[in-house]
């Protein structure tokens, strides 16, 4: 398991904590974080668009000139798409460019964008983000005593804290994300990684697939008998019935006809 060091808002260390091996040292995929970024920034899109074709374009329907004897080409109506302020052929239309990914695909992309921080010492985990005022100039001086070259710098924070988000939404390049709405677009747009020590344990445990110390493992009840039931024997006087055959009702004999005199 990876050790990270554990720091102050002074910059101090005061501890280590343990990261979970599968989730902050996992094999990096490229392919799912392209993906992952590709599908946050197509959900973004706001689809708006919009051109008018040629029965939305403004202008007379009727027929310009004869259709023949004139020398000149054939036209049919001002709005034509080959004419100036005519309408437009196969223009964009208002359309929604989200689409669905799976989970699994949007898990292995946060491992592999917490992986990338870590390997690349772009990962801070902090003791505490306990600031004793909601001022946005003591919190820049925690960030620059903790990291002070990084122009970009994601701060994850477990549960409210209002004096944290009041610092942190009027600095540029300074984002504050819950845990729990963490994404891939957001580790990798960001240069830097400040995450308290809950924050830490808490998506060690989200994210890990094997099962940690905290849960709790339910087992199977246990087989009453190691041998399998068998069938109850059904009763000598109704399996006996039921081989005996069933004997055919003979049918009555037809008497023979008088002969006539």
């Amino acid at each position: 398991m990876p050790v990270v060091d554990v720091k102050n808002l002074d910059g101090k260390k005061v501890g280590t904590v343990e990261l979970a091996d599968d989730v902050f040292s996992a094999k990096v995929n490229q392919n799912l974080l392209h993906e992952a970024v590709r599908h946050h920034l197509a959900s973004e899109r706001a689809g708006t668009h919009k051109t008018k074709e040629k029965s939305e374009v403004s202008g007379s329907g009727r027929k310009l000139w004869r259709q023949k004897g004139t020398g000149r080409a054939r036209i049919g109506s001002v709005r034509s798409p080959l004419w100036r302020h005519g309408g437009t052929v196969h223009g964009p239309v208002p359309r929604d460019y989200s689409y669905r990914l799976p989970k699994k695909m949007i898990l292995g992309a946060l491992r592999s964008a917490l992986s990338i921080k870590l390997a690349d010492s772009k990962l801070t985990v902090v003791d505490g983000w306990t600031l004793e005022s909601h001022k946005t100039k003591a919190f820049r001086e925690a960030l620059d005593k903790l990291d002070k070259e990084t122009p970009t710098i994601l701060v994850i924070e477990n549960g409210e804290n209002v004096n944290l988000e009041r610092a942190s939404r009027n600095l540029g390049g300074v984002s504050l994300v819950a845990p729990t709405a963490l994404k891939p677009y957001d580790l990798m747009r960001h240069d830097h990684l400040m995450l308290s020590r809950e924050a830490a344990l808490k998506l060690s445990r989200a994210l890990s697939a094997t099962k940690t110390d905290g849960e709790v493992t339910v087992s199977e009840p246990a087989a009453t008998s190691a041998v399998p039931k068998q069938k109850a024997a059904k009763p000598a006087s109704k399996a006996l019935a039921a081989k005996k055959p069933v004997a055919k009702k003979e049918k009555p004999k037809a008497k023979p006809k008088a002969k006539k005199e």
